[in-house]
């Protein structure tokens, strides 16, 4: 017979740094930072993914964006990715050169362009749709479809709390 502990190991600690019985409040010491590395390791693994179709994780955000909203301007699509346009002129330039994406005056202010997807663009939305798929099966393997739709609800929550846009991410603003 095993002799089990007489508190919860989850109870705050005591001035002694043994559990007091007392239950713990808040979330336990090191939230944030393991939060921060399986955010880093996430994106380093999709990064690892995407980078097997040719293309950045900048690039591949920005597709699909305009996926989902053809016709931005690139002001526009540069604030949805949370990124000045200056930085996003070099992007549209790539994604421009590789044949993914067709930059056209607009026809309502010729001062501005409008961003659609190329027919290479919309081949590559196809394929980045099975990778971001395939990633979050990868992810959240290890937790059960009711933890998953609670790990999702938590994070939106977090999310929604530092005004965080659904497009945007850390790595436009580099």
């Amino acid at each position: 017979m095993t002799n089990a502990p007489l508190t919860d190991p989850a109870a705050e600690p005591g001035s002694d740094g043994i559990p007091s019985g007392r239950p713990r409040r808040g979330a336990p010491p090191r939230t944030a930072f393991l939060l921060a590395q399986l955010g880093a390791d996430a994106a380093d693994r999709f990064a690892d993914r995407v980078a097997e179709l040719g293309l950045t994780p900048r690039e591949a955000g920005a597709i699909r964006v305009l996926g989902r909203r053809q016709g931005l301007s690139q002001r526009e699509l540069a604030e949805l990715l949370g990124t000045v346009p200056s930085r996003l002129v070099a992007l549209v330039d790539e994604l421009e050169t590789k044949g993914y994406v067709v930059r056209e005056r607009s026809e309502g202010d010729r001062r501005n362009n409008v961003l659609t997807l190329a027919p290479g663009g919309e081949r590559m939305l196809s394929q980045l749709r099975e990778v971001a798929q395939a990633h979050q099966r990868d992810v959240l393997a290890p937790l059960d479809p009711d933890e998953q739709q609670a790990l999702a609800a938590l994070l939106a929550k977090l999310a929604a709390a530092s005004d965080l846009t659904p497009d945007g991410h850390p790595g436009y603003r580099r």
